[in-house]
């Protein structure tokens, strides 16, 4: 007798379980800490209290609001133009790293400045080392090839005495680097992350926008006012995220002693498998894709390392401490 086939719906990945902002934003209680926000409030079609998320002007405000309210973040602000990101897939992203940790460090989340990561990219929003720092009190390296990207960052780790003394920001001058004029030979870090610009042109970037936008709005919308906005070097690179996925790996190697994880976001899922097999060509020891996802929208990250165990074992002797 044939087996039945079953129809099985694939779960989407939610929030991490550690997330902060899993539901509704609870706008009033916002309100109270950055009172700018109130003017943003509309109510929707449902009667729910919302922002509109198609207006720069309010998805800052929320931005803010969030910042200060959940995070302790006083001063936060972006120059014009530049990457408005969602708080909420960023946190993920940093609590999913630090789940990395806890698996090679007897079930515990190493805390304090001791454990040191580097945000390749760090943009003028500094957003993860804030996630990192608020929740974990990591501290960070953030680097980025733009010069006002890296003035916004360190006037907002100036401005923020959480930050200071735990958040350095560092330029890279050379465009085609990641970790070359960024770390020193000896310098240890534990954790890699980096959200790469995910098209290969201005003009990819541009129709990926409007194609976004018309199926939130359910309507044609050809030229989009962006929320988020961004900078070249924030949406789109030269062959897009896959080369520049593999050009990270490629010089990660180098520096395979310096670090423990290595990770990286990848957007389209098309491009995972390439970079598995790139990973396997490096031979790296070892290669986690973890999902992730909200609303309709999933992602993944993807991790690697060079230690082999010995080296594994003997850098979380030395570096994490079981707390």
């Amino acid at each position: 007798m044939g087996r039945t086939k079953k129809n099985i719906k694939a779960v989407k990945p939610t929030l991490h379980v550690r997330n902060k902002h899993k539901g509704r934003y609870d706008l009033q209680a916002l309100a109270v800490s950055y009172p700018e926000l109130r003017k943003f409030i509309i109510i929707n079609e449902h009667g729910k209290e919302t922002i509109d998320f198609f207006l720069p002007q309010s998805v800052v405000a929320l931005n803010k609001a969030i910042l200060l309210n959940q995070y302790g973040v006083s001063f936060w602000d972006l120059p014009e133009g530049y990457l408005c990101p969602p708080i909420p897939g960023r946190a993920d992203y940093i609590h999913h790293v630090a789940d990395l940790i806890k698996d090679k460090n007897f079930g515990r989340i190493p805390l304090g400045n001791q454990i040191k990561c580097l945000d390749i990219g760090v943009g003028a929003n500094c957003i993860y080392p804030i996630v990192g720092v608020s929740e974990y009190d990591w501290s960070f390296i953030g680097s980025d090839i733009d010069h006002n990207a890296i003035t916004s960052a360190e006037k907002i780790v100036a401005q923020n005495q959480i930050l200071e003394k735990k958040v350095e920001i560092r330029m890279q001058e050379n465009k085609k680097d990641f970790l070359y004029g960024i770390l020193d030979k000896e310098e240890k870090i534990d954790l890699t992350i980096c959200n790469p610009p995910f098209h290969s042109s201005k003009e990819e970037a541009a129709k990926g926008s409007a194609k976004k936008v018309s199926n939130l709005k359910k309507e044609v919308v050809k030229t989009p006012v962006l929320n988020f906005s961004g900078q070249h070097n924030e949406l789109w690179t030269e062959g897009g995220e896959e080369r520049f996925i593999r050009n990270m790996m490629k010089e990660s190697k180098k520096f395979g002693s310096n670090c423990f994880w290595f990770t990286s976001l990848v957007s389209k899922g098309s491009h995972l498998r390439a970079a598995e097999k790139y990973l396997q060509k490096l031979d790296a020891q070892e290669i986690k894709v973890i999902p992730m996802g909200q609303g309709n929208k999933s992602s993944r990250l993807i991790a690697w390392t060079f230690l082999s165990p010995s080296q594994q074992a003997e850098w979380i002797k030395s570096r994490w401490k079981v707390n």
